[in-house]
């Protein structure tokens, strides 16, 4: 409440002051006096060193500071005096240490500050200009946040000459305190935006931006442009995951996994960001494509094998449909009508292809020439366009002939575009953002239900490698950790002389693969220290001698500890794949995926996600690889157990989030041949200096799971309570399937019950209510529900139902939380409300928080008495006397 309320009185404030220099101002500072002249809110004019006259009393909300950088200290000093609850500094540098006087200025009298270094914020259904991007654009549904205010003008002046509004504006310049986690919060909760464009190029905070992009993806379209793309391989790196993930990857990762969708062209921005705006999405990536010639087709179907979307083949309804309704035509996808064709032929086409279950969506084009009844087929597509159940697109050609008429379509909701590559892309933006909300919607422990881990056999083996110096593990005591967590691995023994070796090749049986074993060395076949089938023992004495001259030759300061042997698992049908993990400086550790073998960085076929890992996600990481292509029955070779390689993926998403000292790690190759999925290689790269509160001691340490950017399900809160006449109940963390068992919880709600929760009159949560308060990211709240068995004399219609919920979010500053709390009325008086907010709160206090605090009516009297009775502060909340502020101290 505090921070919307903070970017309430920067976007929306009840009024405004203009801070200038004294004298006369530039051309640009009076173009902004003139447009905050024409806003919704008063606005005045301040200028610096001259009498107040009365001016500081009268107070206002937002300061627009348009001052040279040597006086923005001053102006906002002048701000303070203003009381104004927010400030943007126009323009000017963000030097560290002024930035740094503005931000200790705006903290100390709870000011938001948005800049320095900014060219400010529009805000048009306001008629609010507070910037210098440009003329005031339309007032719509779509908000662009951008990280380039200079690029947010040119944004803007683009977009000015297609049909797309602006609810916001923002140029987010040095961030010192309102930053892009921020304001893409305060979107989430704007009720005049619909969809969401951001240009970004850096993040400082993942955990805050993860936690707040996937709050508002919940219920609102993001579409994401990132900037500073960078392609180079990282330095330095110690095994192939370090090398093959580079920063670009990780970020499309994160907005993969936060549920954006991004694109690479800015000409992509705004393609598909006003149907998302507007309806639902289609639900895969198959498009039908209808056209009057044949190379608008052909380009349509270059564009999507570039995009990876499937033209597919129609059913035989839909060929039977299409032969009587066009029986002069080829059939196919793309369906070419001809250059004759009229509105009649178009309808035909669309009704007949409508109802194609092999079809999701459909893309229809014209391109104008002499003859082609443009307009009829125009207001027939427009018309047909009002009723169809399936998504339809428009490709009109040209631009003079069609520019009106594309109008007509695009008054109906149709989205039409000038080609069929940018029909084609956006089609493909909005499949990929539906696809990237199934991920967003996975919600995975960090351990599985497969059978657990051996934990302490996998400390033993870390504390073992870092008490002997090691951070980077050997073969054998890397395989030994990936065995605490029931990762299949070749088994392999260690020779330190050639009569052991072949010794060992005779038990283990004949042909081996002989590796150098060294932590010092981790690309081993770089350095002639593999040598694979070796058949005889002959051949292990010379290839014992050789690994080790090659070595030496090569690494004379490695240390060496012998060679190792194995069985070979190559396979006449065997797979060579690859699974890694690399730590991000920002993002913490991220999961690779794709082709194995020696050509990893060559064939660099991998595909990042972040943990946890789930099936579905591990699904969806395996098939997004071209390798993929290759796990079916493939030349001749049967399908590998696709299952038993997602359950290997899923073990080491478990370690990544169990064991926070992994920096790096490389199972390459994994050898996958009919059911078995093996890993052959493995190497472990660990880092000591891991921040003690990520360590699991048994005791609560700090902040579980502070290394990863997303917070997995909090399952270690899962616990059984009973009530006051002994009945058993169960509290855990809410789920995002909890939807219907919450509509159905405050549906079930006394009218005074609803009222004391959400100060209004609802009848029941609308459908992004549902979402918002379901699909969760734990790191920046917490929800916990109270609930009873199927099989209790209150449960609904046979399931589990909710009698209970209490939720926490985190307040801007990180350090404190608002709560919320709401009991089923039958419950009242059992001791629920007061365990589920003691279980809130030691919530609160495990997470490092140093205050809760929450707003009650005064006149909840119940609730009153249990705030005090659990210790908490109370005050007459100065905004609103109707309000109790409650509070108490964690620290």
């Amino acid at each position: 409440m505090q921070h919307l309320h903070g970017l309430t009185a920067l976007f929306d404030p009840a009024s405004v002051a203009l801070i200038v220099e004294p004298g006369q101002v530039p051309g640009w500072i009076a173009e902004l006096a003139r447009q905050l002249g024409q806003a919704k809110a008063p606005c005045r004019r301040v200028a610096l060193g001259e009498p107040p006259g009365g001016t500081d009393e009268a107070g206002c909300d937002l300061a627009v500071i348009a001052v040279g950088a040597a006086r923005e200290v001053e102006a906002l000093r002048a701000a303070v005096r203003l009381r104004a609850r927010a400030a943007v500094v126009l323009c000017g540098d963000a030097a560290p240490e002024r930035t740094a006087a503005l931000l200790a200025i705006a903290r100390q009298a709870r000011m938001r500050l948005l800049g320095p270094a900014t060219l400010g914020f529009a805000r048009p259904p306001r008629v609010l200009n507070a910037g210098r991007m440009g003329a005031l654009p339309p007032a719509g549904n779509v908000a662009l946040v951008t990280q380039s205010g200079v690029l947010g003008g040119a944004i803007l002046d683009w977009a000015g000459g297609t049909q797309i509004g602006f609810s916001l504006a923002v140029s987010l310049g040095a961030e010192a305190d309102v930053d892009v986690a921020q304001v893409l919060d305060f979107l989430a909760s704007d009720p005049a935006t619909r969809a969401v464009v951001v240009y970004l190029e850096a993040v400082r905070d993942s955990r805050r931006f993860m936690s707040a992009l996937r709050a508002l993806a919940t219920v609102k379209p993001v579409v994401v442009l990132k900037g500073g793309r960078d392609a180079a391989l990282r330095r330095g790196a110690r095994t192939h995951s370090g090398a093959i993930v580079a920063g670009d990857a990780i970020y499309s990762a994160a907005l993969r996994r936060a549920g954006a969708v991004q694109v690479r062209l800015f000409t992509q921005l705004f393609t598909a960001v006003r149907y998302l705006a507007s309806r639902n999405w289609p639900i895969g990536k198959r498009l039908a494509v209808i056209t009057n010639g044949n190379g608008p087709g052909v380009l349509a179907a270059d564009q999507a094998f570039f995009q990876n979307i499937r033209l597919p083949s129609f059913t035989a309804p839909t060929l039977r449909r299409l032969g009587d309704a066009l029986p002069e035509l080829e059939i196919a996808n793309p369906l070419n009508l001809g250059t004759s064709a009229d509105a009649a032929a178009y309808a035909a086409a669309i009704e007949s292809i409508a109802y194609d279950p092999e079809c999701d969506a459909m893309l229809v084009m014209m391109a104008p020439f002499p003859g082609v009844p443009a307009e009829a087929i125009t207001d027939r597509v427009a018309a047909l366009a009002r009723a169809l159940v399936k998504p339809l697109f428009a490709c009109w050609l040209g631009d003079n002939s069609t520019r009106a008429l594309r109008g007509r379509l695009d008054a109906v909701g149709v989205p039409v575009y000038r080609t069929p590559e940018a029909a084609v892309d956006a089609f493909s933006t909005v499949a990929t953002f539906y696809q990237n909300q199934l991920l967003l919607q996975q919600v995975p422990t960090s351990l599985s239900d497969m059978e657990p881990p051996d934990l302490e056999a996998a400390h033993r083996a870390i504390d073992a490698a870092l008490a002997g110096g090691r951070e980077a593990m050997t073969e054998m005591a890397s395989k030994a950790l990936l065995s605490a967590f029931h990762v299949p691995a070749n088994r392999t023994v260690l020779a330190r002389s050639a009569a052991e070796a072949v010794t060992l090749a005779a038990q283990i049986g004949y042909p081996v693969a002989m590796k150098v074993s060294s932590a010092d060395i981790a690309h081993k076949s770089d350095v002639g220290g593999v040598v694979l089938n070796v058949r005889n023992a002959t051949e292990v004495r010379r290839q014992y001698a050789e690994i080790l001259r090659s070595v030496r030759a090569a690494r004379p300061q490695a240390h060496v500890e012998g060679v190792t042997l194995q069985a070979m698992k190559s396979g006449h049908h065997g797979r060579e794949l690859y699974v890694g993990v690399f730590r991000d400086r920002l993002f913490g550790p991220v999961i690779a995926f794709g082709a194995g073998g020696t050509g990893v960085e060559v064939m660099r076929d991998a595909t990042l996600e972040f943990p946890p890992l789930n099936s579905f996600l591990a699904r969806s990481m395996i098939a997004r690889t071209r390798v993929a292509q290759t796990l079916g029955p493939f030349r001749g070779a049967p399908a590998i157990d696709v299952e038993a390689l997602v359950r290997l993926l899923v073990r080491v998403s478990e370690m990544v989030c169990e064991l926070p000292q992994i920096a790096e790690m490389d199972i390459n190759p994994i050898i996958a041949d009919g059911d078995a999925v093996v890993a052959v290689d493995g190497r472990i790269v660990l880092d000591r200096e891991v921040p003690r509160a990520w360590l699991r001691d048994g005791a609560h340490a700090g902040p579980r799971y502070g290394h990863m950017a997303i917070m997995p399900y909090p399952a270690h809160m899962v616990g059984e309570r009973a009530l006051r006449d002994g009945r058993w109940y169960t509290i855990r963390p809410i789920r995002a399937e909890d939807g219907e068992h919450l509509q159905r919880f405050v549906r079930g709600l006394s009218e005074q019950s609803r009222y004391f929760r959400f100060i209004s009159t609802l009848t029941e949560l609308t459908p992004r209510m549902l979402a918002r308060y379901t699909q969760i990211d734990y790191d920046r709240e917490l929800a916990l529900v109270a609930s009873i068995r199927p099989d209790a004399p209150e449960s609904d219609n046979d399931e589990e139902t909710l009698i209970g919920v209490v939720r926490y979010l985190l307040n801007p500053d990180g350090e404190t939380c608002e709560f919320a709390i709401a009991i089923d009325d039958r419950f009242h008086g059992q001791g629920l409300g007061t365990t589920l907010m003691q279980s809130i709160i030691d919530a609160a206090r495990d997470k490092g928080l140093k205050c809760i605090e929450g707003f009650v009516l005064a006149i909840n009297a119940p609730m009153m008495g249990l705030m005090r009775a659990l210790g908490f502060g109370i005050e007459t909340d100065p905004d609103d006397p109707a309000l109790k502020r409650v509070w108490r101290r964690l620290d």
